[in-house]
């Protein structure tokens, strides 16, 4: 008796191609110990190249010049050592590499620095409560800063740039969804004009509203034109960003809902608005960082005030960078102070939308809420019950009966 030998199991091409458990997975990027030497080595030959250049050899001088030859001469030194070791392409690949990241790092620590100087110029007035409930009404140029703060900018800066995305906001994704979703010569002409009015300047925006609104109309200086104002600077941003991120969907989804019997607009409500939420977003905050730093506009539509105006239809009303932009100007101390103080609320206030924006509508395609999960369920059980409902009662199943002899 004989026992066959016992055959291998099966295995699909899918398998074969699996990593064994021993096996070492390859990583084709990463930091590597040659780079590391490579950039410390050509960081210290430049600057020492150049503090030879600008203090023995040649009559240099000036920081921003310093700074530009030994950035320009770390790059050199930096392929020339990268070359010891790679080929051409592996040089160009370093090269563009460090470039890309020392530009990161040049961006990143002038939004530092900028942010820092900011805090540091406004620490003396920012340590007051004060700054914070109170207006400038009775606080003069020679007033301490105990006295005085930028309530009535904050009020006046909330009120216009909501007043603003209630205006944009709709009206910027539904001109999006048209260029997308209805292509056409009227389409593209909407494009052309949209793109053309993303590089309108502010000051024109304001003189638009002033002259349409208030000389026209006869509506008086007040938030409510200078809430139109921003809303001709925000309205190209938001259709713009929104329309790429529209295109961007894929058009497979589309034509699985149409598939479905469903229309063009429900499939649009439905199916390419939910999937582009995050990047709908993304164009809200756009906007909203374009239209909450203006000045000008805000300065010929709403004028400017010290005093509270929380009624945005009468009456001047003051935003946090006109506010700034007018403190700034004093040559007392305690004004200057007070101005960066108010560039440092006006960062927190964008930062807090930001965040707000982010929770709302940064979710990604699919993620729904506890409450959209909860009300899903609930949908789910019900249709079930329903169609449990529908189906015929099940037959009486009828025992076979034993016949008597």
């Amino acid at each position: 008796m004989t026992i066959a030998p016992e055959r291998p199991p099966l295995t699909t091409g899918a398998a074969h191609d699996r990593p064994s458990v021993g096996e070492r997975r390859r990583t084709t990027g990463g930091l590597r110990a040659t780079d590391v030497y490579a950039t410390l080595g050509a960081g210290a030959a430049s600057v020492a190249l150049t503090w030879l250049l600008f203090d023995r050899l040649l009559p240099f001088s000036g920081a921003v010049g310093f700074v530009l030859v030994a950035y320009a001469l770390f790059l050199g030194l930096y392929a020339l050592l990268v070359s010891f070791d790679e080929g051409g392409p592996a040089v160009r690949d370093r090269f563009a590499s460090v470039v890309v990241r020392t530009a990161g790092i040049v961006l990143v620590a002038v939004l530092v620095f900028v942010v820092a100087f900011t805090l540091w110029e406004g620490r003396e007035a920012l340590v007051h409560l004060n700054f914070f409930t109170e207006d400038m009404s009775l606080a003069g140029p020679l007033e301490p800063l105990d006295v005085g703060g930028v309530l009535h900018a904050v009020v006046g800066t909330l009120e216009q740039i909501l007043i603003a995305l209630t205006l944009t906001v709709p009206t910027g994704v539904l001109c999006a969804v048209f260029l997308s979703e209805v292509p056409g010569a009227f389409a593209r002409l909407v494009r052309t004009i949209v793109e053309a009015m993303t590089a309108l300047p502010s000051i024109v925006a304001g003189l638009f509203i002033y002259a349409t609104v208030i000389l026209a109309l006869g509506v008086e200086r007040s938030g409510l034109a200078a809430s139109l104002a921003l809303s001709v600077m925000m309205l190209p941003i938001i259709i713009r960003a929104a329309d790429v991120v529209i295109r961007l969907v894929p058009g497979t989804l589309r034509e699985a809902s149409y598939a479905m019997g469903s229309s063009r607009w429900r499939t649009v409500w439905h199916v390419v608005l939910p999937t582009a939420r995050s990047g709908l977003t993304t164009a809200v905050i756009l906007g909203t960082a374009r239209g909450v730093g203006e000045t000008s506009p805000v300065l010929l539509t709403a004028g400017f005030t010290a005093e509270l105006n929380a009624l945005p239809t009468s009456g001047p009303q003051v935003s946090l960078p006109l506010a700034t932009f007018e403190l700034v100007k004093s040559p007392e101390p305690n004004m200057i102070a007070r101005g960066f103080g108010t560039a440092a609320v006006l960062m927190l206030l964008v930062l807090v939308l930001f965040v707000v924006a982010r929770i709302v509508g940064g979710r990604g395609p699919g993620q729904l809420t506890k409450r959209q999960e909860h009300r899903r369920v609930l949908a789910s059980r019900r249709d079930a019950e329903r169609m449990a409902g529908r189906l015929p009662a099940p037959a009486p199943v009828r025992r076979p009966t034993r016949s008597t002899p």
